[in-house]
């Protein structure tokens, strides 16, 4: 049964942080999709990758069943990437994380590859509802080496799995259901880096207002050092439907900071 009285709000913030010359990150925040991607690939092609995956997400119908149909969107998105390649061929190896969500008034379908990660708030519990496709992931994983030296592991970013310019994609799909009061991060690995996960529990549980929410944890990334691009969209479940304008925020926007 849905519960077609219940809507999004949103914040979204993207910042280049203190170590990085461009930012490649890109994030997208609406009634009914919320995503971030992070680019890789030099030159500014990493930019462009992420900037691509946002901008042919957003722009899709996505109708039908919510699943199938982000997923198909996702595809889209890779064979897009394949193209842009094809035509220019610096543009090979370019590639992007990708993690969103597409609501449909009750629930969520959720694609995720890569290891930008989404996170669920839910009665005081934060749970991280997203796998990271690592390198150092898939150790822990054979329990070949803890969380604490993944951590603290050099080669920590390396990506096993990405939306690239080969046009593969390999992403996790899932269905998953909402309740009022329910709130939602999504966050490029330049938050997660250096803000603990006690920390992102202490601002999502404490904070009321979103974009203060999005402001406060990328100026918690900065002040950690601000060793990569940070990107993050906060989301809450609501009674009634939201009346707000779509954001789109980093490479993919003109603004750095926007809220719904």
């Amino acid at each position: 049964m849905k519960h077609s009285t219940l809507g999004l709000r949103y914040a979204a913030r993207s910042d280049v942080g203190q170590r990085r010359q461009k930012n490649e990150d890109s994030a997208y925040a609406s009634s009914r999709l919320l995503a971030i991607a992070d680019g890789m690939g030099g030159h500014s092609h990493g930019a462009v990758a992420s900037a691509t995956a946002i901008r042919v997400l957003s722009s899709q119908p996505m109708d039908g069943e919510p699943v199938a149909a982000l997923e198909a969107a996702v595809r889209t998105a890779a064979q897009t990437l394949k193209n842009m390649a094809e035509a220019d061929p610096t543009m090979n190896g370019m590639g992007t994380t990708l993690t969103a969500m597409l609501w449909d008034g009750s629930g969520f379908a959720l694609a995720h590859v890569g290891d930008s990660r989404g996170y669920m708030l839910r009665d005081g519990v934060l749970y991280q509802i997203t796998h990271d496709h690592t390198l150092v992931q898939s150790l822990v994983d054979d329990g070949r080496m803890t969380p604490e030296q993944a951590a603290e592991h050099p080669r920590r970013s390396m990506l096993m799995r990405a939306l690239e310019s080969t046009g593969n994609v390999n992403p996790d799909m899932s269905a998953r259901g909402a309740y009022p009061g329910d709130r939602y991060l999504l966050c490029s690995d330049g938050l997660p880096a250096v803000v603990s996960a006690d920390t992102l529990h202490e601002i999502l549980t404490s904070v009321a207002d979103l974009d203060t929410v999005a402001r406060t944890l990328v100026d918690l990334a900065n002040r950690g050092g601000g060793p990569d691009n940070i990107t993050c969209v906060v989301a809450d479940v609501v009674q009634g439907a939201e009346d707000e304008h779509p954001i789109m925020v980093g490479a993919a926007g003109l603004q750095q900071d926007t809220v719904g």
